[in-house]
């Protein structure tokens, strides 16, 4: 029903800033709410951040709290992750979810739709 592709990623210093891109595209894509995922080798894939399609209610995983900010565009079809502050744990690939009509929140089984992620690498 969805396609989602993530760009934005890239390899940035500790400190810098990175704004990840999530387009959406479909025949059928409305009231989708997103969410922000990341996963790297050795770990459980995470729950980085959360928004209705609204953009009234967020979510954020603790570790990122006052330094990940997550937007959606409705008109573009299209959710952002602006990461500021960035350390070298936040080094993973990230992944963009959606789930049409309800809010997931950070609940990762509850998303349907993948994107194929992009790289983030920070170095110290």
């Amino acid at each position: 029903q969805v396609q989602l592709v993530e760009s934005g990623g890239g390899l940035v210093q500790a400190g810098g800033s990175l704004r990840l891109s999530c387009a959406a595209s479909g025949r059928t894509f409305s009231s989708y709410s997103m969410g922000w995922f990341r996963h790297t080798p050795g770990k459980e894939r995470e729950f980085v951040a959360a928004i209705s399609w609204s953009g009234g209610t967020t979510d954020y995983a603790d570790s990122v709290k006052g330094r990940f900010t997550i937007s959606i565009d409705n008109a573009k079809n299209t959710v952002y992750l602006q990461m500021n502050s960035l350390k070298p744990e936040d080094t993973a690939v990230y992944y963009c979810a959606a789930v049409r009509f309800d809010y997931a929140g950070r609940r990762l089984s509850e998303y349907p739709y993948w994107g194929q992620g992009t790289q983030v690498t920070v170095s110290s």
